[in-house]
């Protein structure tokens, strides 16, 4: 892979990690569009932990008052008390799923998208599920009340955000996009179900990324892998921030119906090409 390569994937995964567009489907469909070949699952690994970065620089202060509240609440036996306290334990609470999820299927549904052994045939299922989660977001948008803050999240509402993200592993269905529409589901506001896709998201990212690192680290990297790699997450995470930047300000005054034409547009001309025969 070229350092070029690295750079626009890097983009690639800061803008749609992000975006409730499927970042996932994007790394895949970028190279078979282009005839890149598979980047590899350890460079995706890369991408991720960039991002990760992002979401640790823009939340910063919620993630070190959550971490000081936590402690706290539980010397004073009232772990659930402060707002804070209580909302880093909905966010554990709420990666159970991904991560049960995680351990039984990930390895099944990396080979089969990560590699030629689903050929077309995964590229169209990845079409299908952008799409399919675009009509479940218009009908969140269309149905949800959108006023809730993320304060007054709950334990349920919490763990149903949570299922939606354990299925963002199917390419297409995107990581962001799943949680974004649960948490319009659950009454959220548009910004908040946003802001709080993006916190619930540190854990599965975290947890994936390193087991993920530990496999890259024992099969070693040579000088030319290494720097593409570190190009592609400091691309990720610089392009990361400013996609969450503009998320959330974007949310605070218009919906997410630019996403949802976006993502049925790009599922029916994959489709097209797929039906069409291409080959890049």
């Amino acid at each position: 892979m070229s350092v070029w390569h690295a750079i626009i994937l890097g983009i690639v995964q800061g803008l749609t990690e992000f975006l409730p567009i499927s970042s996932s489907a994007h790394l895949i469909l970028v190279p078979w569009l282009f005839g890149w070949g598979e980047s590899g699952l350890q460079f995706d690994v890369a991408l991720h932990m960039g991002t990760l970065v992002a979401v640790f620089i823009y939340f910063w202060r919620d993630l070190l008052d959550m971490l000081l509240a936590v402690p706290v609440g539980i010397r004073q036996r009232r772990p659930f008390a402060d707002p804070k306290s209580r909302l880093a334990w909905i966010i554990v609470f709420g990666s159970i799923p991904a991560a049960i999820v995680g351990v039984l299927f990930n390895d099944r549904i990396d080979n089969y998208f990560h590699s030629d052994s689903g050929g077309n045939t995964a590229i169209a299922l990845i079409a299908v599920l952008l799409i399919g989660l675009a009509i479940i977001l218009w009908i969140a948008e269309r149905t949800a009340r959108h006023v809730r803050p993320m304060e007054d999240l709950g334990w349920k509402s919490g763990l149903f955000i949570g299922c939606a993200q354990a299925l963002a592993l199917l390419p297409g269905v995107s990581r962001s996009g799943s949680t974004i529409t649960a948490g319009l589901f659950a009454g959220l506001k548009r910004d908040d179900a946003a802001r709080f896709s993006f916190l619930l998201g540190v854990p599965a990212i975290l947890g994936a990324g390193v087991l993920e690192t530990k496999k890259v680290i024992d099969a070693g990297l040579s000088g030319s892998e290494l720097t593409t790699f570190l190009v592609g997450a400091v691309t990720s995470a610089i392009v990361g921030y400013l996609a969450i930047a503009f998320l959330l300000s974007f949310l605070r005054k218009n919906s997410t119906f630019v996403f949802i034409a976006y993502r049925i547009v790009i599922g029916v001309a994959i489709l097209g090409l797929v039906l069409a025969g291409f080959r890049a």
